[in-house]
């Protein structure tokens, strides 16, 4: 939700950065509306379509590396529940009770990232509580000979990798662009979009092309926002490998 206020805040700045210029314009002074006086306005607009389009690659490259990480992450996250699960197996019925809470866990984890929640991996205090059941069960297991022995220290270290993984993708799910360059950016793209109304003709076609372009230029922004945040919004990290680990722990 943040991030689509955002977008249509961009969208009101730069629409109506371009629409303001545009009606007062007339009501400047004559000489402010020479020819001179407009060529460094475009110059001035031109600098900063270069600084722009300069932070909109970085932003780009940056949100792209974010949602990849984590896509990776998740993709790791999900093989490790199951490396987990088959170690329980390995057990034997004993570690059927940590095997239901892993199962438990991931079916939440599951119906959140189904149900379009902030993240698929939100730290919530019930998530904390399937995997600390885990643990528990784990720690009051008796093995019975060799075998159960390691796979009980298998288990606990895998159980442990888990725990790790969810945090770091938990804390990644805050995204990694800041909020001051993002706000640099806009106070840009206003001065640019200002810079369309100086001069221009007063008719629907300029002012329709001016909503046209903020809504896209706002658009794009948003979606960037948007990637950055993988859990949230119309780019999210798909829960594919969290479903078909949820499906092997079913078995």
């Amino acid at each position: 939700m943040g991030e689509v206020l955002i977008g249509l805040g961009i969208f009101a700045c730069l629409t109506g950065a371009a629409i303001v210029s545009l009606m007062v314009y007339e009501h400047f002074p004559t000489h402010h509306r020479q020819d001179d006086t407009s060529a460094v306005v475009r110059l001035a607009a031109n600098l900063f379509v270069v600084l722009s389009s300069l932070v909109l690659g970085l932003m780009i490259n940056s949100a792209k590396n974010t949602f990849e990480a984590i896509n990776s992450n998740v993709h790791t996250f999900a093989t490790d529940i199951i490396l987990l699960d088959r170690t329980l197996r390995q057990y034997g019925p004993e570690a059927d009770g940590a095997r239901q809470s892993l199962t438990a866990y991931v079916q939440r984890v599951v119906d959140t990232s189904t149900a379009d929640s902030d993240t698929t991996v939100v730290p919530n205090r019930l998530s904390e509580l399937l995997l600390n059941q885990v643990g528990d069960i784990l720690a009051g297991l008796t093995p019975a000979d060799a075998r159960q022995t390691a796979a009980q220290q298998a288990a606990t270290q895998q159980l442990q990798k888990l725990i790790e993984q969810r945090w770091i993708l938990a804390e990644q799910s805050e995204g990694a662009i800041p909020a001051p360059l993002i706000a640099l950016l806009v106070a840009w793209l206003t001065l640019i979009f200002a810079s369309f109304g100086f001069r221009a003709p007063r008719n629907a076609t300029i002012v329709g092309t001016f909503v046209i372009s903020g809504t896209l230029a706002a658009a794009a922004v948003y979606l960037i926002i948007d990637m950055d945040a993988p859990f949230s919004g119309p780019i999210q990290v798909s829960p594919a490998p969290l479903q078909r680990a949820l499906a092997e722990l079913t078995q």
